[in-house]
């Protein structure tokens, strides 16, 4: 399964990246604020970063306002995806988008349903937001479990990204549930990398070989 980091925050990104366990980006207009400065340059310095995909989301409603958006998204940078929102105009856009060959997310994706629409019109990734269901008292990753039924049982090309995640036991489940992408924040992505075990562990190593080097040093 790959890895996408969900922030604007290229000191995060950089980290990411380093550790050589980051496939893509997704932003959007709140983590974008957070920020500030021009969108565009956060964009392509995002890109310059990653060699993957790179969410870039439009801000219109209407089809033409989306399209003009995501055009210009997509000539900042060779892996931009364009973010569309589920609706009825997005997946008229997701539509257009793919006779061009621009390549889409189709985002708040809330039903197995909607994400089969978004995948009928062409849409790239397809993201349901498994942690604002939780929140609601629907079980999230239903949704990524039936949609990633429906995308390998019938061939599409789209592929299923969990989104809205809140803590790392949400990538495991979406791993197991059959999502081809998770995207994460970083603060969720470096609690994956740390256990209580394996923080006390090393500490002990340390210890135990600094007692070893000095009853060498005492005997020598």
């Amino acid at each position: 399964m790959k890895l996408f980091l969900d922030t604007a925050d290229i000191d995060e990104i950089r980290t990411a990246v380093r550790w050589g366990v980051i496939d893509g980006v997704t932003t959007n207009p709140s983590l974008y604020a957070r920020v500030g400065g021009s969108y565009d340059d956060v964009l392509r310095e995002i890109c310059k970063l990653t060699p993957g995909p790179v969410s870039a989301e439009v801000i219109a409603d209407d089809v033409e306002g989306m399209l003009a958006e995501g055009r210009h998204f997509a000539k900042l940078a060779p892996n931009i995806v364009v973010k569309v929102a589920m609706s009825e105009n997005g997946l008229e856009a997701i539509s257009r988008f793919a006779e061009e060959g621009i390549k889409t997310n189709c985002t708040l994706i809330f039903s197995a349903n909607q994400g089969l629409l978004a995948a009928k019109a062409g849409a790239s990734l397809l993201s349901p937001f498994v942690g604002r269901l939780d929140d609601i008292n629907e079980e999230g990753m239903t949704v990524i479990r039936e949609l990633a039924d429906i995308i390998n049982l019938h061939d599409f090309d789209s592929e299923v990204l969990a989104a809205s995640v809140r803590h790392p036991r949400h990538v495991t489940d979406a791993a197991l549930a059959g999502a081809h992408v998770a995207t994460l924040p970083f603060k969720v992505l470096r609690q994956m990398v740390h256990h209580p075990l394996t923080d006390s562990g090393i500490v002990q190593f340390k210890a135990d070989w600094a007692k070893a080097r000095a009853e060498v040093a005492a005997k020598g």
